[in-house]
């Protein structure tokens, strides 16, 4: 396997790793898809930005509570305590990547200023 085809698997084992996430979640909080969905999403992620950076990312000094949730809650999950276990992963993910959503609610703005889009929306 080539280094540029990694971030290429790390990429579907994200997606794929939302994918059991979201129907884990349609299913009524099926403990073993939603843990399947973390595993995938989590080691998706080390493969996309590597290992280094990924403990480096979730162990920060300043994110150490947002970590601790969101690592507790997929440890929840995996000892079947799926809804307790979502709740806690999601208020870590809200921690976690507070910083990132006005750059994403930025990206959705310029979105709807695309002129098909505006035309769509009105």
């Amino acid at each position: 396997v080539t280094v540029t085809v990694l971030p290429e698997v790390g990429v579907g084992l994200t997606g794929f790793g939302l994918f059991f996430i979201m129907f884990g979640v349609l299913l009524y909080f099926d403990s073993v898809l939603l843990a399947f969905g973390n595993v995938l999403f989590l080691s998706g992620l080390a493969v996309i930005i590597g290992l280094r950076r990924t403990f480096q990312f979730f162990f920060q000094r300043q994110k150490l509570r947002a970590s601790t949730f969101f690592l507790g809650g997929v440890a929840l999950v995996l000892l079947r305590w799926p809804i307790i276990g979502m709740a806690v992963e999601a208020y870590g993910f809200v921690l976690l990547f507070r910083s990132f959503f006005p750059v994403v609610f930025g990206f959705l703005g310029s979105f709807i200023n695309i002129p098909f889009m505006n035309s769509v929306r009105q």
